[in-house]
């Protein structure tokens, strides 16, 4: 890529990040062709967020963007003899930051590429490596001027779905830790944990439903915005990851209640309260739950 490519490479990113919308023409490719995706950015993985996509399937593997590949590891590395949880990795530079990585594919990786890659380009083939039991890969986007992970749903142009998320359940927890059975409250803070579904294609969903996660969930009182909850991507700030809720959060926190998130923290006055929970997938679907509390 030459300098001004670059630069446009950039804005192009940066008005995903802020804008969280692109043109398909602009989009980054998907990394395969016929690969299954089963779970998705920030999906609640056993108390863990997802930080990229895993596929399944036998497939290729592609470069979603030309680039410079940085690093490329298998089992017979002499570098390291050490197990790692990516398995066999090859790490490709875009420029501007932003890296994409394949992961837990073949270990025999029979592929013979260059240094420099073209976009679609085979790089690796699926298998089973690292932290993985099935065929398939994992794909991540890293910027690592930031040091955060990249939800790829924002720079790749998204699987379309017109059905909307499920709200599979919305409970709130009280400062002691527990979770309140009753619609009548009592005045003070409260943890909205909601449980969700979205933004992948309906057959894929029903099989894996409670690993996928929406793009953004919004919390209301009365009317008022009081909680954002996004999907956007997951910071890493002194060893810890972190998720933007209003701030960012610790990703634990927010993680804790597999299959659910910890959506905001709310305050709820006397008197009669709404309590509205909007999910919102990649593709603009949305669903809500409106729930109408007595609060003492």
């Amino acid at each position: 890529m030459n300098k001004n490519k670059l630069n446009i490479a950039a804005a192009v990113i940066i008005f995903v990040l802020f804008a969280g919308s692109i043109l398909e023409s602009d989009a980054m490719s998907w990394p395969s062709e016929d690969a299954v995706l089963v779970r998705n950015f920030g999906a609640n993985d056993r108390g863990r967020p997802v930080l990229g996509m895993v596929f399944e399937g036998e497939t290729d593997i592609l470069a979603a963007e030309r680039g410079e590949i940085i690093f490329s590891r298998n089992k017979n590395d002499r570098a390291s003899r050490l197990p790692s949880p990516l398995g066999s990795w090859t790490a490709v530079d875009h420029g501007d930051g932003l890296i994409s990585i394949y992961s837990r594919y073949n270990d025999q990786n029979d592929f013979n590429i260059d240094h420099q890659v073209a976009r679609q380009l085979p790089i690796a083939a699926s298998g089973i490596s690292g932290w993985s039991s099935r065929e398939g890969f994992y794909f991540m986007l890293f910027d690592r001027r930031e040091r955060r992970w990249i939800n790829p749903a924002m720079i790749i142009t998204p699987v379309q779905e017109t059905r909307s998320p499920q709200i599979l359940s919305v409970s709130l927890r009280n400062e002691q830790g527990l979770t309140v059975q009753s619609n009548n409250l009592v005045q003070g803070r409260y943890t909205v944990v909601v449980n969700t579904i979205g933004g992948i294609p309906s057959a894929q969903r029903a099989a894996l439903g409670a690993l996928y996660a929406p793009q953004r969930i919004l919390c209301s009182i009365n009317g008022a915005e009081v909680g954002s909850l996004n999907f956007e991507a997951v910071s890493a700030r002194d060893g810890v990851l972190m998720v933007l809720r209003n701030g960012l959060v610790s990703a634990k926190q927010i993680y804790a209640n597999f299959p659910a998130y910890e959506a905001a923290e709310v305050f709820l006055p006397r008197g009669q309260v709404t309590l509205e929970i909007i999910v919102q997938d990649i593709n603009g679907n949305s669903s809500s739950v409106v729930n109408r509390l007595i609060v003492n």
